[in-house]
């Protein structure tokens, strides 16, 4: 078994297995976030040939970065404001018409929280799929953790740090995030 299909499979692995990968991706971002804002039709055809799979209109500010760029979906009308991170170890799947603010972090590696088990010769860690559904909006500064599904018609509030699902029209908001309110979204 590869680093990569471990990683995928939710096992220890180690991330140096695809450090090609993880070079490649940063020399991207490098090159994406230095397309000039006024070719929007470059941008657009750099991040549909640089993510997994994407749908129609699809914008992604400056200041983007990813881990492998390979592993990030996202769906039709994706927004994705300035200084965003997606740390797409594993698979992070966004639906449609998500709007992510600003300097909002998606993470999908972690680490055991046992020491014995954190520190290895191999430097392992551990990945979990992100997902996203439908006409969500998350605020600028949001955190969204490894393994973390938020639901569709969800709001994440500014500056939550997000470590359990989030059920569909809920808005969540602090640290940790917590159901504040159900949204009448009909």
């Amino acid at each position: 078994m590869t680093e990569k299909e471990k990683c995928d499979a939710g096992i220890m692995y180690c991330p140096m297995g695809f450090i090609g990968d993880m070079f490649a991706a940063r020399d991207k971002c490098t090159e994406y976030n230095n397309i000039p804002c006024s070719e929007p039709e470059k941008r657009v055809a750099f991040i549909k040939s640089f993510f997994g799979k994407t749908g129609k209109n699809v914008t992604v500010e400056n200041g983007f970065k990813c881990n492998l760029g390979y592993n990030i979906e996202v769906g039709e009308n994706f927004y994705c404001n300035f200084n965003c991170t997606i740390y797409d170890a594993g698979k992070v799947k966004i639906g449609d018409n998500v709007m992510i603010g600003p300097c909002v972090t998606l993470c999908t590696a972690t680490h055991p929280i046992k020491a014995s088990e954190r520190i290895n010769e191999a430097c392992e860690e551990l990945s979990f799929p992100i997902t996203i559904g439908d006409n969500v909006w998350i605020g600028g500064g949001a955190f969204i953790n490894p393994g973390v599904t938020i639901g569709k018609g969800a709001v994440v509030a500014s500056g939550a740090v997000v470590t359990k699902d989030v059920p569909e029209n809920a808005l969540v908001a602090g640290v940790p995030a917590v159901v504040k309110k159900i949204i009448d979204n009909e």
